[in-house]
């Protein structure tokens, strides 16, 4: 498996690097994009947008965007054409999002959940895996409004 992309703001620093842990832990492999050198930012945005680019350029498979509430790195990643991000929140909707919507990236928020729940909504989303079946029209479907909004 390639390694996981991870990114943080100012406000999700101790997260992130609580998550880094469980994942070395459990044998994952860890590239932190939380600063861009070019810029010397840790906006949130700056952050999706690296992670975003390097899994689209085939360097991971999966990221996970922490920030204050999860809820402005979801935004910021589902810009970038060919990514679904999820923000979860619990470990059902951690589950979904990658069985029912093969989403490539994780956001949670430091300010909404604690480092526990992150862990177990993390291992949740690690150990699923796209089923397709009745989900693939739909994320197909994504995909078609995706390239038909770009027009």
């Amino acid at each position: 498996m390639l390694p996981i992309a991870i990114g943080c703001d100012d406000a999700a620093v101790e997260l992130k690097n609580t998550l880094i842990k469980w994942l070395e832990a459990n044998n994952y492999k860890v590239v932190d994009y939380t600063t861009d050198s070019q810029r010397d930012s840790n906006l949130y945005p700056d952050i999706a947008w690296s992670v975003c680019q390097a899994i689209k350029a085939g360097k991971h498979e999966r990221g996970i965007l922490v920030c204050g509430t999860g809820i402005g790195m979801a935004i910021t990643a589902n810009k970038v054409p060919g990514i679904r991000a999820a923000q979860c929140h619990d470990t059902f909707s951690a589950e979904r999002a990658r069985k029912s919507n093969n989403a490539q990236i994780i956001t949670m928020g430091a300010r909404v959940i604690g480092p526990e729940l992150a862990k177990n909504i993390l291992r949740s989303w690690m150990e699923s895996e796209f089923e397709g079946g009745g989900s693939a029209p739909k994320v197909e479907r994504i995909s078609y409004y995706e390239q038909k909004g770009r027009s």
